[in-house]
C-alpha cells in the first residue's frame, strides 16, 4: 500500500511539473507571473499595515472606558454627619 501511495504521489509530482512548464511556455505567461508577484507584494504590504490595528483597538477600548467613567455623574460628597443641617453662607453673626 505504501508503495502504491509513493507511485501515485510521484506521478502527481511529474504531472504538476509538466503543467507548470506548459504554463511558463504559454504566451502572456510572463506578464501573468509578474502580475501575481506584484499582487503578492501588495498583500504583504497590506498585512504590515494592518498588524497595528489590534493594538489601536485595545487602546481605543481603554479610552472609551475612561470617557464612560468621566461621563457618569459623581455622587454628592457629604462632609460631616449624615442628616446634620449645614449652615448657609453669610448667616453667621454680623459684624458692627
Amino acid at each position: 500500500m505504501a508503495e502504491r501511495n509513493r507511485d501515485v504521489l510521484g506521478r502527481l509530482a511529474d504531472l504538476s511539473g509538466e503543467a507548470v512548464q506548459r504554463l511558463a511556455d504559454a504566451p502572456g505567461a510572463d506578464r501573468a507571473l509578474q502580475a501575481l508577484k506584484v499582487l503578492g507584494d501588495k498583500v504583504d504590504e497590506l498585512q504590515r499595515r494592518t498588524r497595528g490595528f489590534e493594538e489601536l483597538e485595545r487602546r481605543l477600548s481603554a479610552l472609551e472606558k475612561q470617557m464612560d467613567a468621566m461621563a457618569k455623574p459623581n455622587p454628592p460628597r457629604t462632609t460631616g454627619s449624615a442628616g446634620a443641617p449645614t449652615k448657609p453662607r453669610g448667616s453667621g453673626p454680623k459684624k458692627p
